[in-house]
């Protein structure tokens, strides 16, 4: 059954009604609102206060930020807990800085991709190896770039951590000597290595490592002024920490094992930010591309990205990037529909982007601090859930109920190696 190409149909209806997917000119500029001049009901909101609360006293993270948007209007933005209870304690604030793990991957490397497709500098169908020859070893020769952004290259999850090595280039060395693990577009296998092998494109491509590239293309353009991969000392005061490493508790630095040996600069982790410039990036995906009259990429890139990228017949719906349909969706909760999307952290933190009814819902916690043991995936839902059933106004519900989705659309075709 074929049923899956519905699923495009409804971005290519509010790509052509305009309805998230603004031209510049009619582009949403996120300011605070009373939510209910959005649409959003103020008493069902203030639930989270008490949602959030409880995953405090359970000691699933010492304290979180949160923040919500709907048609630019910020609905909810609220700071609660700590930002540290080791060693010291110190209250969260809502400009604290988090380590963004994860959601690097979405903010800057899959948009920093998308830049270099739109300058014709690289093309999603092209093999990985055609700018990056030594990649080709052990049959990866037929991965292609789309294959690496959707997660379905057939590379292991991580690279090995065994030994002591240490630097960026040997990190890319290591990726380009991995060997499949499955055919490229079997199977849907989130992997960390996808990303650093992107990330190191952005370098052989454009000269620029992919920290120095998404300073001057992405977080300066969008006025993310607290945004970087490896903060500089003076920011560490607002950084919230993760947990103790080597005796020494991570504050600052990167806490993922493999960004941290690269230098804190990769492309699957690295990125360090506050909720308020994840909204700011939220917005301009939203916005198809743009925010505050600086263009970061095209409407038609955006509609690529946030729609299904998947091969045919698959189960697990990715777009270049962003997470729509996977067992990784939890930041969707139960009331989002499928096409929705977004991406979380291992650390706790997550965005995720509602299109039809044009919300973005911001959670930031750290929930490995202190030590190491919290969990943030049904706090997500819970957000999730409480945030949809507070949009109260008139949505598209009849075009959403005509396009739901039974399968994943086609991009390429399954290739066999040698």
């Amino acid at each position: 059954m074929r049923r899956y190409s519905r699923c495009r149909n409804v971005f290519l209806f509010l790509a052509l009604t305009g309805l998230p997917l603004n031209t510049a000119s009619g582009e949403l500029l996120l300011r605070p609102v009373d939510p209910r001049e959005v649409g959003v009901s103020p008493q069902r909101l203030e639930k989270l206060d008490a949602i959030t609360l409880e995953h405090i006293e359970r000691k699933q993270f010492p304290g979180a930020v949160i923040l919500v948007a709907r048609k630019g209007g910020i609905v909810y933005r609220k700071a609660f807990g700590n930002r540290t209870v080791s060693p010291g304690r110190s209250p969260m604030e809502v400009d604290t800085i988090f380590d963004m793990a994860s959601l690097t991957k979405i903010m800057p490397t899959a948009v920093a991709i998308m830049i270099l497709v739109e300058e014709g500098r690289l093309a999603l169908s092209d093999p990985v190896s055609k700018h990056l020859n030594r990649f080709s070893q052990y049959g990866k020769h037929r991965v292609t770039v789309r294959q690496l952004l959707t997660h379905y290259s057939g590379l292991r999850p991580s690279l090995s951590l065994k030994g002591q090595w240490r630097g960026y280039e040997t990190a890319v060395a290591r990726a380009c000597r991995e060997q499949l693990a499955a055919r490229p577009g079997a199977r849907f296998r989130y992997s960390d290595i996808n990303y650093v092998v992107l990330g190191e494109l952005v370098r052989v491509i454009t000269g620029d490592h992919l920290d120095a590239f998404s300073r001057k293309r992405v977080f300066e353009p969008l006025g993310m002024k607290d945004t970087s991969f490896n903060p500089r000392e003076r920011m560490k005061p607002r950084i919230a920490p993760t947990e103790p490493h080597g005796g020494t508790m991570l504050h600052g630095r990167v806490h993922d094992p493999t960004a941290a040996r690269m230098g804190g600069r990769a492309g699957h982790a690295g990125v360090f930010s506050t909720a308020d410039d994840v909204a700011r990036y939220g917005q301009m995906i939203l916005n198809g591309g743009v925010y505050d009259g600086r263009r970061i990429l095209s409407p038609l890139a955006v509609l690529q990205m946030t729609t299904p990228q998947s091969p045919t017949g698959k189960p697990v719906l990715r777009g270049l990037g962003f997470d729509i349909h996977s067992r990784y969706h939890a930041p969707r909760g139960d009331l989002f529909p499928v096409g929705s999307f977004g991406h979380s952290g291992f650390t706790g933190t997550s965005l995720w982007i509602d299109p039809y009814t044009e919300t973005l819902v911001v959670i930031l916690t750290s929930r490995l601090h202190p030590g190491g043991r919290g969990d943030a995936v049904p706090f997500r839902k819970r957000v999730a859930s409480v945030v949809a059933a507070s949009i109260v106004d008139r949505v598209p519900i009849r075009a959403i109920r005509s396009t739901l989705w039974s399968g994943p659309t086609t991009s390429e075709p399954v290739k066999r190696t040698r």
